[in-house]
């Protein structure tokens, strides 16, 4: 079949083929491996409401990101950083880390990628969509531009949940590692049943969203991908 494994479980053995194998010959050789920090965005104060005493809004919780390196203090502790690799390190330095770390964790997203690709493309697709490999965008962006057509499939692409209205995108699109415990519905305006099913293993499921749909909602099926739009 096609598809004979699920899709997470494939992230996770090429992985650790990857890590076996070292980091990417695409970037700068030589670098240590640390994560970046996720960004979290501060909480808006409350305001008064009418008839009320105004009160002393309370400060915002600090952020949890640091401040980031300059950009020109993006140099390595030896020898340099393409244009390339500089371009992807701006604002992604947290103040005190060495920037040949940063550049690593980009280095090795490239490799999942390489590595997923060369074993089913649609897994790697997928993996973007749901976000199992993080910071994919940048990373192909700046680093690995070849595989720059697996973002434009993943921008089309859904991951398990629920999508209403102008989050829908009518088209044929087929899941990526199908198993028995996948499930969808598609619902139009009054919510009534336009189509549903449930996966099975080992076998691909494909799907139309007609443009009378305004809820998606899959369980199970961890992602699906486009086939091209409707006529």
């Amino acid at each position: 079949m096609r598809h004979p494994f699920r899709a997470g479980a494939a992230v996770v053995v090429l992985t650790a083929a990857l890590a076996a194998c070292g980091s990417s010959s695409e970037g700068r050789d030589g670098a240590s491996g640390a994560g970046a920090t996720a960004t979290h965005a501060p909480l808006a104060a409350p305001t008064a409401g009418p008839g009320t005493a105004a009160t002393a809004a309370p400060s915002a919780p600090p952020t949890s990101e640091p401040p980031k390196l300059p950009s020109d203090r993006l140099t390595p502790a030896t020898g340099s950083f393409t244009r390339k690799e500089k371009d992807y390190l701006v604002d992604r330095v947290p103040r005190g880390m060495d920037p040949a770390a940063v550049l690593q964790t980009g280095q090795e997203t490239c490799d999942r990628l390489r590595f997923l690709v060369k074993a089913d493309r649609d897994v790697a697709v997928g993996a973007i969509v749901t976000g199992e490999i993080a910071d994919a965008r940048p990373a192909v962006e700046y680093l690995c531009t070849q595989h720059r057509d697996l973002l434009r499939d993943a921008d089309r692409g859904y991951a398990d949940g629920t999508y209403r209205n102008e989050q829908i995108r009518p088209g044929r699109y087929h899941d990526v590692s199908p198993t028995g415990d996948c499930t969808w519905r598609i619902a139009g305006a009054d919510d009534r049943t336009l189509a549903s099913g449930s996966g099975a293993a080992g076998k691909r499921t494909t799907i139309t969203v007609p443009r009378q749909a305004r809820v998606f909602t899959s369980t199970g099926c961890y992602a699906w991908l486009p086939e091209g739009d409707l006529g």
